[in-house]
């Protein structure tokens, strides 16, 4: 496992550092750029607001295999008289979706209606602010400013945005120096956001319904990126100096991830939507604050990750992981949690999916951990090396 860890899935410190170095004078021009086209938007518009917030396993050192992807969220502003107010979509979509309405400070005024026109759909008879334009209209803004960045970066580096319906748009950064060791390309998901305040935002969710419905155009996620880095730092603190705990989510992903290339689908896809990245995350926190933080230490690598996939087993059987931050009243004083994530329900991070498959899941799962330095040698060629494409 050790040699696993430090041959295929540990990042260099120094390219990852160069890496994120780029990535963030890049997106900082361009939303230098997409802030200034919209200096003046009006009192109807949506505008930038002007800075980005780097979340993802990218700058939680637990990235995997190569510094080339990186998610930025960026804060959108709305009109100064409007204010958002979510609140969850309970069977409008999937469980911890949540729908967000507009407030008017004086009022819904007539003066709002062109807003609404452009930015809200109709939902059990009042007005939502829509992740489906707010995200297409991101999307074109971005895609105007583009040239301008390109014109400053020339001499750096190749810039290009790509956009898939109901996704994010994603910055392609090809380095055309040595300002980049490796002159490694790196793609840039740009999350747009709407913040609620106290470091949270809603994200837009992928439409999973029928196209142009309004139930799915009008959900949201909630993101509590900050809290998990909060978290993540308390943890790091209170842990020994050698602590495992990262080791062993970087590891479990690279098992994941290696797995997949011995199963058909259509579990092998499920496979990757039951095991994603927050529910390993997420399995992990909860695992954390079971037992004495000591119990960490490096020395202990092979018992703390054969614990987090017994543990993360006996979750998958129950068919319940419940969001760490939502409602969950075991969160360290030390990690202050935003009152809207305090007073929310409880959200089970599978309710999505149906016992059979938790339990296939399940049984891979162990299996997995049982045969580990058999599928390690198996699936360790370049040929399954390559990036696998994220659920």
């Amino acid at each position: 496992l050790e040699r696993f860890h430090a041959r295929q899935l540990r990042v260099s410190p120094h390219v990852l550092g160069h890496s994120k170095a780029h990535v963030g004078r890049v997106v900082a021009e361009l939303v230098r750029a997409a802030k200034a086209q919209g200096l003046q938007p009006g009192p109807l518009a949506l505008s930038l607001r002007g800075d980005f917030v780097r979340i993802g396993s990218a700058y939680e050192q637990h990235k995997v295999r190569s510094p080339d992807c990186f998610d930025i969220l960026v804060p959108l502003r709305l009109p100064p008289h409007l204010e958002p107010q979510p609140r969850r979509a309970d069977g409008l979509g999937p469980c911890g979706a949540f729908v967000c309405g507009l407030r008017a400070r004086d009022g819904w005024p007539r003066r709002c209606r062109p807003f609404a026109e452009g930015f809200c759909v109709e939902l059990q008879g009042r007005s939502h602010l829509s992740s489906g334009l707010v995200l297409r209209w991101f999307q074109g803004h971005l895609q105007r400013c583009l040239g301008a960045v390109r014109y400053r970066l020339q001499e750096r580096c190749r810039v290009s945005l790509s956009a898939c319906a109901g996704q994010p748009p994603t910055l392609h950064i090809l380095p055309c120096s040595d300002y980049v060791c490796c002159h490694i390309s790196m793609a840039v998901r740009l999350i747009p956001a709407i913040p609620l305040g106290d470091a949270l935002y809603l994200t837009a969710l992928p439409p999973e319904g029928p196209r142009g419905s309004p139930g799915p155009e009008a959900l949201w996620g909630l993101n509590a990126s900050r809290q998990e880095q909060r978290l993540l730092g308390w943890l790091k603190e209170q842990a020994p100096a050698a602590s495992c705990h990262l080791k062993c989510l970087q590891i479990l992903k690279g098992l994941r991830d290696l797995r997949r290339h011995g199963l058909e689908e259509p579990f092998c896809s499920q496979w990757g939507r039951v095991l994603s990245s927050y529910v390993l995350k997420t399995a992990l926190f909860s695992l954390l604050l079971q037992g004495p933080l000591e119990a960490w230490d490096e020395q202990f690598l092979v018992e703390r990750l054969e614990d987090l996939v017994l543990h993360l087993r006996d979750c998958l059987r129950k068919q319940v992981l419940m969001d760490f931050f939502l409602g969950n009243a075991g969160v360290p004083e030390a990690v202050a949690l935003p009152r809207f994530l305090k007073e929310a329900a409880p959200v089970n991070l599978l309710a999505a999916f149906d016992g059979p498959t938790l339990d296939l899941v399940a049984f891979q799962l162990i299996s997995t951990w049982m045969q580990a330095p058999h599928i390690i040698r198996m699936y360790s060629s370049p040929r399954y090396l390559r990036p696998v494409p994220a659920p």
